[in-house]
């Protein structure tokens, strides 16, 4: 294959009129295709200026770009390249009451970490070494119970700038995991360390695109666990080949089922078996209302009016799975921090091992339990 007449009739077909907004991304079939190919967009870049907008996935060997691609330049180059488009992804929270963000009097651990049991298991572990990716909307940098929780992440929105959070739902989401109690609320796992990947911007909207570099990011950082609060309904192959190739890579992926209450379906990435994914509970130990549901969620954790960090100091309560999914995101560390090597089919039986039984009004086939971090310790064996 002559990768400069690829690139060419590439340039050519994105400088074709647009019709919308839309995002494709393309996936190389081998290795050696993918490398030449992005060595000629390297080198002809000044020429063709469309290609300056071509990002390259190294780790699902891909490119996202910008436009309607030409039906004749897929078809001539239909073996070499799989098109799919480059779909809209949420993250997965939902207001929790009209009470506005407060700052906190006294130091706090959230009425879900403690339903948990997580303090019982802090003498073993805090989570010490743990890196954890966290793809969201930013985090508050400045915010006193996370500044010593925080690396410098990256930001994929505005790549020149820290991933500040300008939604809120990414500083709710690590003060759960890893807030370390400086001033006034303690995570789960107050001395890991976050590592957070600003993918979605201030509305918390995202392209599967995103989520692929801030996969690839991680992995290049060597986080231990990546932390997934948001899907989409649509099954995207990208998705999955980076998944995959995370899991491999030896790390951990936690993800939320969706906040539409729906039986018998999760979005995805939850939907992939090489997640952990995680529905939620309510404060009476039941399915939350709005957590999606089914034989594919592999644990139940808080998810309803849920406490915790907040842009400007401040900490706000929320509802989702996004919630739930943090929590358990959050023992996983503690279970990392106290067994260093734990691989995700390790850490998923942990999981699985780790529940009590839900409270329901009736008896169903198959419900997988809440987590227990007593419990998982234990099948720790520790």
């Amino acid at each position: 294959m002559e990768s400069f007449v690829f690139v060419s009739m590439l340039h050519r077909s994105l400088s074709r009129p647009r019709r919308g907004t839309k995002r494709i991304i393309l996936r190389v079939a081998n290795a050696v295709d993918y490398q030449r190919i992005a060595k000629a967009i390297q080198q002809t870049k000044k020429t063709y200026t469309r290609l300056q907008a071509v990002r390259p996935l190294p780790l699902i060997r891909a490119f996202s770009c910008r436009g309607d691609l030409d039906p004749a330049f897929l078809r001539k180059f239909a073996g070499l390249v799989v098109a799919e488009e480059d779909s809209a992804v949420s993250v997965h929270a939902l207001p929790s009451s009209s009470a506005p963000p407060e700052r906190a009097r006294r130091p706090f651990v959230p009425a879900g970490i403690r339903s948990l049991r997580v303090p019982a298991v802090w003498k073993r572990s805090l989570g010490e070494r743990v890196r954890i990716g966290v793809i969201d909307t930013g985090v508050d940098f400045y915010h006193p119970d996370l500044q010593t929780s925080l690396s410098r992440g990256i930001n994929l929105v505005n790549p020149r700038t820290l991933p500040f959070d300008d939604n809120g739902h990414g500083t709710h989401i690590a003060g759960t995991i890893a807030a370390a109690g400086r001033h006034a609320m303690t995570g789960i796992a107050p001395r890991a360390e976050l590592l957070p990947v600003k993918a979605f911007d201030h509305q918390g909207s995202a392209y599967v695109s995103d989520i692929v570099k801030g996969i690839e990011w991680c992995v290049q950082q060597g986080v231990h666990i990546i932390n997934m609060s948001f899907g989409m309904k649509q099954r995207s192959e990208s998705m999955l080949q980076a998944v995959r190739n995370a899991r491999r890579a030896g790390v951990i992926i936690v993800a939320s089922a969706g906040n539409d209450g729906r039986r018998g379906f999760i979005d995805y990435p939850a939907r992939f078996p090489q997640t952990i994914s995680v529905g939620a509970i309510d404060a009476s130990g039941g399915i939350a209302s709005f957590s999606n549901r089914g034989r594919r969620i592999d644990v139940f954790a808080p998810g309803e009016n849920v406490l915790s960090t907040w842009p400007r100091g401040r900490y706000h309560e929320m509802n989702g799975t996004s919630m739930a999914t943090a929590h358990v995101t959050g023992v996983l560390a503690l279970a990392m921090s106290a067994r260093p090597g734990l691989t995700p089919p390790q850490a998923k039986r942990t999981i699985l091992a780790g529940q009590l039984p839900l409270k329901l009004k009736r008896k169903t086939a198959r419900v997988p339990g809440r987590l227990d971090a007593v419990r998982a310790f234990r099948h720790l064996q520790l």
